[in-house]
């Protein structure tokens, strides 16, 4: 039970990233689809036309709707670049794949496991909230789901971070 309800804070230093942004029907059409773009870019399809190396967690940025009870359909996924990239990123070659320099960030993050669907994101920041109780600390309206494993792995690990206030 104590380790259902632990979460960490963490800080990431500043990095430049790959991102697909999508906006589909369903949060999983839309991971789905951001995610073979940029396992494309991964790959090959850049400008060094080579295999680049994968990096965890993969990051999916997600807003919730003025009501807080479902997600906006865009949903922005972003692969970190490993590090001998970080100065001269390869270009992708798919126009939808951006290559983005993300300011250093500060979350408070909770792990999760299983499949990331909008029902089960809503439940895990429902439940973090629950956990943190009323704090000004981070945002309500952005969040972001790690995944650390393939999808295809049944009881995947996962986490929400809540994004903390500069």
């Amino acid at each position: 039970q104590c380790e259902e309800a632990a979460y960490e804070e963490r800080q990431y230093p500043a990095g430049k990233w790959a991102c697909v942004t999508k906006g589909e029907p369903m949060y999983e059409q839309s991971i789905s689809m951001s995610f073979m773009k940029l396992m494309r870019y991964i790959c090959k399809e850049n400008s060094v036309g080579c295999y680049l190396g994968m990096t965890v967690p993969v990051l999916n940025e997600i807003h919730l709707t003025k009501e807080g009870t479902e997600l906006e359909r865009e949903v922005l996924t972003a692969y970190y670049l490993p590090g001998e990239f970080q100065q001269n990123p390869p270009v992708p070659t798919d126009p939808e794949v951006h290559i983005t320099e993300r300011a250093p960030l500060r979350v408070i993050t909770r792990v999760f496991y299983g499949m990331t669907t909008e029902e089960t994101i809503l439940r895990e920041i429902s439940l973090f909230w629950e956990l943190l109780g009323s704090t000004d600390t981070v945002l309500r309206e952005t969040y972001i789901v790690a995944a650390y494993e393939n999808p295809s792995i049944p009881q995947r690990r996962n986490e929400i971070w809540f994004i903390c206030r500069a």
